[in-house]
């Protein structure tokens, strides 16, 4: 058998930021979370997994839904030909307000 070689993750500067704005008891599960689905099938669409409707402001193309009552949200783009997956943004979403950092925002 085979084996499929991993997608390499590339974190946006700008992320960096938008963790330090998130609880630090979440922040290892964040990154499990986003090595453990986006590292093999980042395009492979499931319940927590979707497709952008339309491409956001921040590059986006595709949405990671996971944690507590999947408050957090991870914003990322691929490109299949480079294996990469590019982080955009990572998120919580509190009711019906997304915050990424510590900005309100609409995507």
């Amino acid at each position: 058998m085979v084996s499929q070689e991993p997608f390499e993750i590339i974190y946006d500067s700008e992320t960096f930021q938008h963790i330090v704005a998130i609880d630090r008891k979440y922040h290892s599960l964040i990154c499990s979370t986003i090595e453990e689905q986006l590292s093999y099938e980042p395009e492979e669409e499931t319940r927590n997994r979707k497709p952008l409707l339309q491409p956001s402001e921040i590059g986006a193309t595709w949405e990671l839904r996971f944690g507590p009552n999947n408050r957090f949200r991870v914003f990322y783009r691929t490109d299949l030909s480079n294996k990469t997956v590019y982080i955009r943004a990572i998120a919580t979403k509190l009711g019906n307000k997304l915050f990424i950092g510590t900005e309100e925002f609409n995507l």
